[in-house]
């Protein structure tokens, strides 16, 4: 997919374990343990390394505990629906998988795992990595990251209903979106963001916004002209909504400085089929994952039947 050079990728493993269990029929092992979410995200993970081809990988998980977001603002993600214990039943396997592959996991209390991956690019940028030409791709069904993209930084995103994945660079965001990437925070000030319940400026939609972020660049330079706006209506609005979208863009905006302690060289890819890998894929009864990393022709019993990669892409 694409070309090969020095890349750090960087997986949301929160976006990406929703996606592998809502793609699958439910899977159990031998002993009735489901393990669909595990089969997704290993599937996932190791097209992810056959697409990309990186020298450095990691992934960075949610918390449970409460996030600084929801002391600015008590109604943030409170709509969002718990997760189902089929599923947060499984991440403590996921983990266990991706520590087999001795890929480092980063989950910092206090912080979504945007934040960390928003801190792990910004360090990567400015480490010894930096020398190697280094690319930063970032993957993750969730277009808040949007705002990471740079000269440097790029996204690895899942299509419905495709079997590959889409990488957007600055370019594909601007189309995808109508606003450039440094924008995106403007752009969510002002429409707000329903999964995580906060507000923007009431009335003002996604055309209105990239209007106006086209015209005056910048949350904040919409508020400095606001007396150049010429609609009486989107004024109005704008005026009453000023406090609700300062704060939403700030509930928007990735922390780039969360306290994290990192050794690059543990972030280096090892051997995917090393014994305990190998060990571990058995125990979940992966069949079809133990003969593909063994180079040998995918072998699925029933349950695994008719699932293919295109479900989780």
């Amino acid at each position: 997919m694409a070309e090969e050079k020095n890349r750090l990728v960087l997986i949301d493993g929160h976006a990406i374990l929703h996606r592998a269990y809502h793609a699958l029929p439910p899977l159990t092992t031998r002993s009735g343990e489901l393990v669909n979410a595990v089969y997704g995200f290993c599937t996932i993970l190791l097209k992810v390394i056959d697409d990309l081809k990186p020298q450095y990988l990691a992934v960075a998980f949610d918390t449970p505990k409460p996030v600084f977001r929801q002391q600015e603002f008590i109604g943030y993600q409170a709509k969002r629906p718990k997760m189902d214990e089929e599923l947060s039943g499984q991440i403590e396997k996921v983990q266990r998988m991706v520590k087999a592959f001795e890929i480092p996991i980063f989950a910092v209390e206090g912080y979504e795992a945007d934040d960390t991956i928003g801190t792990l690019s910004r360090l990567a940028q400015s480490s010894k990595l930096k020398a190697q030409s280094l690319e930063i791709i970032i993957v993750t069904g969730d277009r808040d990251l949007f705002q990471l993209v740079d000269k440097k930084t790029k996204l690895y995103m899942p299509i419905r209903g495709v079997s590959e994945a889409q990488l957007f660079g600055e370019k594909e965001v601007e189309e995808k979106m109508g606003v450039k990437p440094k924008q995106i925070v403007d752009y969510k000030g002002l429409v707000g963001d329903s999964s995580d319940n906060y507000p923007g400026v009431p009335g003002i939609g996604p055309k209105t916004a990239v209007e106006l972020l086209k015209k005056f660049g910048s949350l904040e330079g919409i508020y400095k002209s606001i007396k150049k706006i010429e609609n009486k209506t989107v004024k109005d609005r704008l005026k009453e909504g000023r406090k609700s979208a300062k704060l939403s863009k700030k509930l928007a905006t990735v922390i780039r400085k969360v306290p994290i302690e990192i050794d690059w060289e543990r972030f280096q890819l090892k051997d995917l089929r090393s014994e305990e890998v190998i060990n571990v894929l058995k125990d979940f009864g992966f069949k079809s994952l133990v003969s593909r990393l063994s180079g040998g022709e995918p072998k699925r019993d029933k349950k695994q039947e008719g699932i293919e990669q295109e479900r989780l892409f």
